[in-house]
């Protein structure tokens, strides 16, 4: 079976069924990256629970999740049991699923097993590209991959519980941190796997809409798009984006985007150091009905309460304000004030 790109009625339909997304970027507190997640060894179902209780506490309906391929290569029957408990959980408390299946930002070389402990005061140190340079980085070996993105459709293709796919994440991301180690031609070989990548799942035509987001750019003029963009735009059923910055910024790019006629869905957001934060911009996206996923939930092993700029100079001390997370370990909030302006937007 093989099916093109949704009609826009279609995808319009969608989002009158699952009505306003909003939620957050879901890592429990307990892992750093999504092979601790997923891993047998590191899984943590009963951290998993209690903190989407927590996202349910808080009126979120949905979760963005990210997968690995490593897991697929390694743990295929195990992971895929986790992940059916992972959606069983996130259905007692009525929240929706969007999985993150490749994954363009930080260490780009992935390994399977025991991971690293998280460097001291820094965001995001232990977090893994999927897939490594090694895939990435060379065409003939992209194919390897399919499997792991039709047998996970294929699997899920008619559950309810998803919200949807998201391929590929920030696929063409220079990533400052690990210049050293990427790709030299990174954004090429990043548009051949999405292209591939949105053929696949064309194949398998998911019930669930498929997306990959933009993420830098203003998107306002068409012409002007980048080769990754336009094939982002004009192959995801329903349209993501990602806004670090301020509210008349994302007005701006929320009024691009509006030319696509597609359901909207803003996957990332929340830098309180840089002006993106909840008031006013989740009322924003509440009052278009763009769907709204703030990065982070519970502070934990990401560290990603702390700023990009810690991988320059790492934090010796909590840093004011939080760069992104909303909660605590013990799921109390960073600023009370934020989480009850949350709960009057989410209802």
């Amino acid at each position: 079976m093989s099916a093109d790109v949704w009609p826009v009625e279609r995808a319009q339909a969608w989002q009158r069924e699952r009505g306003w997304r909003v939620g957050c970027n879901f890592t429990p507190s307990s892992a750093a990256s999504p092979l601790e997640m997923w891993q047998a060894d590191t899984h943590d179902p009963t951290t998993i629970e209690r903190e989407l209780g927590y996202a349910a506490s808080l009126g979120f309906t949905s979760v963005r999740v990210f997968l690995h391929d490593l897991l697929w290569t390694h743990e295929r029957h195990g992971f895929l049991a986790r992940l059916e408990a992972f959606l069983a959980a996130a259905a007692r408390q009525r929240i929706g699923v969007l999985f993150v299946l490749f994954d363009g930002v930080w260490d780009p070389h992935p390994r399977p097993g025991p991971q690293p402990e998280p460097l001291p005061g820094v965001h995001n140190s232990r977090w893994v590209q999927s897939p490594g340079a090694a895939i990435l980085g060379d065409p003939a070996r992209h194919d390897e991959l399919r499997p792991y993105v039709q047998g996970l459709l294929e699997q899920f293709r008619d559950d309810a519980r998803i919200d949807g796919w998201d391929l590929f994440n920030e696929p063409d991301n220079p990533n400052p941190a690990y210049s050293a180690q990427e790709i030299l031609d990174k954004e090429k070989r990043a548009v051949e796997l999405l292209r591939k990548a949105f053929a696949w799942a064309r194949e398998v035509a998911p019930s669930q809409p498929t997306t990959a987001g933009v993420w830098r750019g203003s998107w306002s003029d068409p012409a002007a798009l980048s080769e990754i963009d336009q094939l982002s735009l004009e192959n995801s059923d329903v349209v993501s984006f990602h806004h670090y910055g301020e509210l008349p910024a994302l007005e701006r790019r929320v009024a691009a985007l509006r030319r696509y006629g597609r359901p909207l869905l803003c996957t990332e957001f929340l830098a309180r150091g840089i002006g993106s934060g909840f008031d006013p911009h989740l009322g924003f996206m509440a009052d278009e009905q763009v769907g709204a996923y703030c990065w982070g939930l519970v502070a934990g092993r990401t560290q990603t309460l702390y700023p990009w700029d810690s991988w320059a100079k790492p934090y010796s001390a909590e840093p004011d304000p939080w760069h992104h997370e909303i909660l605590r370990s013990d799921g109390t909030p960073y600023d009370p004030a934020e989480v009850a302006y949350i709960r009057s937007r989410t209802g």
